[in-house]
């Protein structure tokens, strides 16, 4: 069957994406699947419900304010990808003892281009007892800029993911404070649908299911070196070693899940994050944005890796 999978942006940590496609695991499971781009990441669930495409891949966090505008929305998650967050804060300076009160005073440059690293980061200050609004926060710029913005001494924080990370420790020019990973689980990206489409099309989505299990299990047994090898093709701009190095790093903070599974805590915890924020107003069960049934019959069936 032909499916049509829209691809949230480009970025190292969605390598599991791109692996699944390039090891054949869809044709493995008799899939023929086409990836898009939107020209924004926020249009993804808009076009799924309009049918311009069967799956997407992206945030739950789309799902829950798509469920918060219209409690007649249908979208939902049923395979995870990436279990935890995978930005950091790096710092002009060394602070290998960094706490998170350690922002307060800081001049910090948060992402922009999407919104969940800033939101994750909110839930962490509310927990730790901290007004977000009491931050001094740069500028609204990219991810580009703010490196820049490091470099030149402009800012004393900021928060970005790989090759930035990567880049900016390796030159000496910035210094990993945290790792959000770190904090736990946090359900940062699954395959999402159609309640329709689930219904119309099950042994579909199974397969496709089955197909990023199947990936999982072979990044689960494989360095970094060797998966860089696999999808260097979709991030031509980067040289093998530093793939290397950042999937590597991914893979032992354990961004990436290791089944498909989408883990209770982790939405609970985005959920509440989203809650904290303001970003949503609804507190809805695990059960209205997830569809488990894929995830477990795959993991009951226990397929071999690719």
């Amino acid at each position: 069957m032909k499916l049509t999978l829209i691809e949230n942006f480009r970025a190292l940590f969605y390598a599991p994406f791109y692996a699944t496609e390039a090891l054949g695991a869809y044709r493995a499971e008799g899939l023929e699947v086409s990836m898009i781009t939107p020209t924004s990441s926020d249009q993804t669930i808009q076009i799924l419900a309009a049918g311009g495409a069967e799956v997407s891949w992206g945030g739950p966090m789309r799902l829950m304010i798509a469920r918060d505008q219209d409690p007649a929305a249908d979208s939902v998650a049923f395979c995870e990808v990436v279990g935890r967050d995978p930005f950091f804060l790096v710092g002009r300076k060394p602070n290998s003892g960094f706490r998170i009160h350690d922002l307060v005073g800081q001049r910090l440059a948060t992402v922009s281009e999407v919104p969940t690293p800033w939101i994750c980061l909110q839930r962490d200050l509310v927990l730790a007892g901290i007004d977000p609004a009491s931050l001094t926060r740069a500028p609204q710029r990219t991810m580009g800029e703010n490196v820049a913005a490091l470099r030149a001494g402009d800012v004393d924080v900021i928060q970005v993911f790989h090759p930035f990370t990567h880049a900016l420790v390796a030159e000496g020019a910035g210094h990993v404070w945290s790792r959000a990973a770190e904090r736990g689980l946090a359900c940062y990206t699954t395959l999402n649908t159609t309640r329709a489409f689930v219904q119309s099309n099950p042994d579909t989505l199974l397969r496709m299911t089955r197909a990023l299990y199947r990936t999982q299990k072979w990044i689960a047994a494989h360095e970094g070196a060797e998966l860089a090898r696999v999808v260097g093709g979709y991030l031509p701009d980067l040289a093998p070693a530093v793939l290397a190095a950042c999937f590597d790093e991914y893979k032992s903070s354990g961004v990436w899940s290791v089944n498909p599974m989408i883990q209770r805590g982790g939405l609970e915890w985005k959920r509440d994050a989203m809650l904290s924020c303001g970003a949503t107003r609804t507190r809805l069960e695990y059960e209205a944005y997830v569809d488990p049934q894929f995830a477990q019959r795959v993991m009951r069936d226990d397929p071999t890796s690719m």
